[in-house]
C-alpha cells in the first residue's frame, strides 16, 4: 500500500529540522524521514557550533547571501526561543608579516558583502582584547557567535511537531522513483512503508548523493559530485585564557586550527583537513603533533599534553565543474534539473548552522514554484 504524504523531507540534521519548520509553518503537511534513531547526529552534531558573520565568502555567492540572512534570523531565533548562545567575536590573526596581506584580503571582502563591523586591529589592540594571544595583526568580527547546536535542533523539531510535522526515525530511503504525479520514496527499517510525495527535499547530507542516486528518473547530471574532508577537533583539559574565539587566517579547505569555545567556556581546537574517502569519525590521538605546532603559533603558552583527541566531523564538499576547487552551496529545484517536486541540497558544509534557517526560507520558495 502506498501512503500520501504531501511533503517527504530526508535527513533531519538542523537544515533538514529547520525546513521541516518551515514548511509546517507554511501550512504544508511534512513527514521526516531520518535514517538514524536520533535527529542530527551527523554534521549537525560534529561542528565547531559556530554561528558565522558571512566574511570569509564570495561576494554574491549563495553561501554568502544564506550566510548573512541566516546570522539575522538565527540570532532573533535563539532571543525569542531561549537557546543557549553567545555572541562573543573572533579575532582572525597574522602569526608573521606575510600574512597580513591575507588579513587586508579578508577585510576589504567583508567590506565587499556588506559587513561593516569587521576592525582591523594592530598587535597590541588584539593583545588588550586577548593577553595571552601572539600576533602581527588581527580582525575583530564581533558579530560571530557560539550556539548550542542541540538545543537549536530541539527548538526547531518542537515548531515543526507543533505544526503537525512528523519525525520518523530509522527510516532510510531505500529506493525511489519519479513518477507524473509525485515521487514514491521507499523507507527500510521495523516499519518500513512506500510514501508518495509532492515534495521531497533531499536534507541528506553526507548521504545526499547517495539518496538521490536511489530515485529513479533523478537525472545523473543533477548530482554534485562530493569530496569529504574530515575535521579532527581536540578539546582543551583546563580553562583557556579567552572569552573570545581565536581563528588563523585561511588554509586549502577549511579556516586553519582555530580555538572556539562551547557555551560553557570549554576550549577546543580544529578542524584540521583530512581527506578521506570513507565515512571514518575515529580521532588518531598522533594527529595532535600537528596541532601544537599550529595552536602555539597564536598561542604559545600551550602546554605540553593539554590536548585530548575530542571528536572528528566530515565536509560534504561539492567539486566545482572543472573538477579543480569546490563549488557554493548547491540548492536546486525542479527549474534547475527537471524534475517537479524535488529540491535537492548539496555541499551544505559550513555555515550550513549558521544559513539553517535561511536555506529553509529558499528551499519553501523552490517548493512552491
Amino acid at each position: 500500500m502506498i501512503e500520501r504524504v504531501e511533503c517527504i523531507v530526508i535527513g533531519a540534521g538542523v537544515v533538514g529540522l529547520a525546513v521541516a519548520r518551515a514548511l509546517a509553518q507554511a501550512g504544508r503537511e511534512v513527514v521526516v524521514l531520518e535514517k538514524e534513531n536520533a535527529f542530527g547526529t551527523g554534521i549537525s552534531s560534529r561542528n565547531s557550533e559556530v554561528i558565522h558573520s558571512g566574511l570569509y565568502y564570495a561576494p554574491g555567492a549563495l553561501k554568502t547571501r544564506l550566510c548573512l540572512r541566516g546570522k539575522a534570523l538565527l540570532y532573533d531565533y535563539c532571543a525569542r526561543h531561549g537557546i543557549t548562545h553567545r555572541r562573543c567575536g573572533k579575532l582572525i590573526v597574522a602569526t608573521d608579516a606575510a600574512q597580513m596581506a591575507k588579513l587586508e584580503d579578508l577585510a576589504a571582502n567583508a567590506r565587499r558583502v556588506g559587513l561593516d563591523d569587521v576592525e582591523p586591529l594592530s598587535a597590541a589592540q588584539a593583545q588588550a582584547l586577548e593577553p595571552a594571544l601572539s600576533c602581527v595583526g588581527a580582525l575583530w568580527s564581533p558579530s560571530t557567535g557560539i550556539i548550542d547546536s542541540h538545543g537549536l535542533m530541539l527548538a526547531l523539531l518542537g515548531d515543526a511537531e507543533a505544526h503537525g510535522a512528523a519525525l520518523a526515525l530509522m527510516s532510510p530511503v531505500t529506493a525511489g522513483r519519479v513518477e507524473r504525479d509525485g515521487i514514491v520514496l521507499q523507507t527500510g527499517g521495523a516499519q518500513g512503508m512506500t510514501v508518495k510525495s509532492d515534495l521531497v527535499v533531499n536534507c541528506g547530507g553526507l548521504d545526499a548523493q547517495h539518496v538521490a542516486g536511489l530515485i529513479a528518473g533523478v537525472p545523473a547530471t543533477a548530482v554534485a559530485r562530493r569530496r569529504l574532508a574530515k575535521g579532527n577537533y581536540f578539546t582543551l583539559q583546563g580553562r583557556a585564557p579567552f572569552s573570545r574565539l581565536i581563528y588563523p587566517v585561511p588554509e586549502p579547505g577549511g579556516l586553519g586550527v582555530h580555538l572556539t569555545l562551547d557555551t560553557g567556556g570549554q576550549a577546543r581546537f580544529g578542524p584540521d583537513v583530512e581527506w578521506i574517502d570513507a565515512i571514518d569519525y575515529r580521532v588518531d590521538p598522533r594527529r595532535a603533533d600537528g596541532f601544537y605546532g599550529a595552536v602555539r603559533r597564536y598561542w604559545p603558552a600551550l602546554p605540553d599534553g593539554a590536548l585530548q583527541p575530542g571528536y572528528a566531523g566530515i565536509r560534504p564538499k561539492v567539486v566545482g565543474s572543472g573538477g579543480d576547487g569546490f563549488a557554493d552551496f548547491i540548492v536546486s529545484g525542479p527549474a534547475d534539473h527537471g524534475v517537479s517536486g524535488l529540491v535537492q541540497l548539496f555541499g551544505i558544509e559550513s555555515p550550513g548552522l549558521t544559513a539553517s534557517l535561511a536555506i529553509a526560507e529558499l528551499v519553501v520558495a523552490l517548493g512552491a514554484a
